[in-house]
């Protein structure tokens, strides 16, 4: 007879047996899943947009490094809560990439304002600056008070004896605060993977300056070659009929010429994209500039003849000679009147001077900061129906059209346009054109020249790029003779507002020259959730009261339900 005694025990016994075996199971799957979470690796990014996940490009660019690249990111300290968020999204991100790149990514978040020091601080600014890593002035309003304080939000990536500098904030013209960081934070995996591509690229592409037809002297196009040739090797090449010119460039950028091209630079130009070369056109189909107006208050706009035409119109655009006005414009300081004997001036908008706030989704202009443009003209698309042809940069719907020539007056600034009279829409200043490009020389040069094998003549040409731009002067920097020192490309003298053409100009230059395909997360979406505040303001009590009283109450619920549910358990008749 089996006593209770007994009974208890070969329970207790039972029970034990099967802790210890589902010990042991739990054991065995911990061990599987370390086993197999070291050879099978993933991750799972339950955003909407995705925003945690790395692209295809960035994937591939982390793991295949071979150097350690130490990042240094200035951009820490007492912070607004934007801020914080920017500097928290690039912890994120860096974390992210580590887990592809493994110790090949270290660093670091510095504050730059931290030393006691001054002189020591404001050496340390100035080597920022000289850098590449823009200031930011950040204004803090405290209780009856209102400070200033200098902030660096950028990183400066290091790899053995080269630097690369990294930009976090992107300003964008108009743009609230919110808007702007999470702009910026959008584009952090664009800029830093972009970064690690330049500084580890061993032999970087050839970028020419294309010389001999009166294009920008070099000290107007000093910005940007300097911020080029920390990513690429930048020269100027005149092609003067010489069939090799142009070997071991990649991108070649023609900048405002003013004279005419002769056929056999032509030929050479033409053979260079059939070989898949890329070429940034930046033509001034009409002659017009500021410079003019400064003895007169008036002036002459004319045909500007450079012999593109034909070949521009073979690869599928036509730059038109017309000139544009748009009421979305940059102001220009003009003479409104006099006090005393003297001159007082206001700024007022030059139509002339269209303002392009980007529209396309293209990742070479997504988010971009708006683009200042001089005396442009507008762009048509034809022909080469096998070429792809995407308008980066347009106008604003209100917009004018004069064909040359044109008789140019700072009187327009001195009365209220006629709105009915800017109705030519929206019109295309910067085209992008990819394809196989057909030679401009089919059937136009002797057979001793299309047969020849040094000249290795080719009618159809390999895939290719070209961006065509109606305006030189959107690459050009202002200069100061008396320091012989180049303004920032983009940078407006008078109104202190720097502009989007040196961002611009360098994603074009990134999408024409690099084939990685790290610009296309320039498209990434990342959705800006913000609290409606007048929502907020209005159900502030409301809300308060859920917030203080709902947990309580839901403790004090699951506390009623459970006692009632253990009281009908153990009261229960058996």
């Amino acid at each position: 007879m089996v006593t209770m005694d007994t009974r208890v025990i070969n329970k207790k016994s039972g029970m034990r047996n099967r802790n210890l075996t589902w010990l042991a199971l739990v054991f065995v799957i911990i061990v599987l899943v370390n086993f197999i979470s070291s050879h099978l690796f993933f991750r799972l990014d339950l955003t909407s947009e995705k925003r945690y996940t790395l692209s295809a490009a960035s994937r591939s660019l982390l793991k295949n490094l071979k150097d350690v690249l130490f990042i240094k990111i200035y951009l820490h300290g007492e912070f607004p809560p934007g801020f914080i968020r920017l500097e928290k999204a690039t912890r994120e991100l860096l974390d992210e990439m580590r887990v592809y790149a493994g110790e090949n990514i270290q660093y670091e978040f510095i504050d730059p304002s931290a030393s006691d020091d001054v002189q020591q601080r404001n050496e340390l600014y100035r080597q920022l600056a000289r850098k590449g890593i823009v200031p930011t002035n950040l204004r803090e309003t405290g209780t009856g008070s209102t400070s200033e304080k200098i902030i660096f939000p950028g990183a400066l990536i290091v790899s053995g004896s080269r630097e690369q500098p990294v930009q976090l904030l992107k300003d964008h013209l108009g743009a609230s605060p919110e808007a702007m960081l999470n702009n910026s934070i959008l584009n952090l995996e664009y800029e830093f993977s972009n970064a690690f591509r330049k500084i580890t690229t061993p032999m970087p592409e050839s970028i020419g300056f294309v010389q001999g037809h009166g294009e920008l002297e070099q000290k107007y196009v000093a910005d940007i070659m300097e911020s080029l040739a920390g990513s690429y090797v930048v020269s100027p090449v005149t092609i003067n009929s010489r069939l090799k010119a142009l070997n071991g460039f990649k991108t070649v950028i023609i900048a405002k010429p003013d004279s005419a091209f002769d056929e056999k630079d032509k030929f050479i130009l033409d053979q260079f994209i059939m070989k898949g070369g890329r070429v940034l056109w930046l033509i001034d189909q009409v002659k017009a500039e500021m410079d003019s107006l400064a003895s007169a208050n008036e002036a002459l706009a004319v045909s500007n003849n450079l012999n593109l035409d034909d070949m521009l119109f073979r690869y599928g655009a036509r730059i038109n000679y017309n000139l544009v006005q748009d009421l979305m414009a940059a102001p220009v300081p003009v003479v409104t009147g006099n006090i005393g004997n003297k001159p007082q001036q206001s700024l007022l908008p030059w139509y002339y001077f269209p303002v392009v706030i980007p529209a396309s989704v293209h990742p070479v202009v997504k988010n971009l900061n708006a683009v200042r443009f001089q005396f442009v003209s507008t762009i048509d698309t034809v022909g080469a129906p096998s070429i792809r042809k995407t308008a980066l940069l347009t106008t604003s719907p209100y917009t004018r059209v004069l064909n040359a020539p044109v008789r140019i007056t700072l009187e327009l600034m001195r009365s209220e346009p006629d709105i009915k009279s800017y109705n030519h829409k929206e019109q295309i200043l910067a085209l992008l054109l990819e394809g196989n490009f057909q030679s401009l020389f089919t059937n136009r040069i002797p057979p001793e020249i299309e047969e020849s094998d040094e000249i290795g003549f080719s009618e159809n040409g390999k895939p290719s790029r070209m961006v065509v731009i109606s305006d030189g002067d959107v690459i050009r920097n202002d200069y100061r003779k008396s320091t012989a020192q180049a303004f920032p490309l983009g940078f407006d003298r008078y109104t202190g507002e720097t502009y989007g053409n040196k961002n611009f100009l360098l994603n074009v230059i990134d999408y024409l020259s690099d084939d990685s395909g790290l610009i296309s997360i320039r498209s990434k979406e990342l959705k800006l959730r913000i609290f409606d505040k007048a929502k907020l303001a209005s159900g502030k009590r409301m809300w308060q009261i859920i917030c203080t009283a709902g947990p309580l109450l839901l403790v004090i619920a699951f506390g009623i339900i459970k006692y009632y549910l253990r009281r009908k358990k153990f009261l229960s008749p058996s």
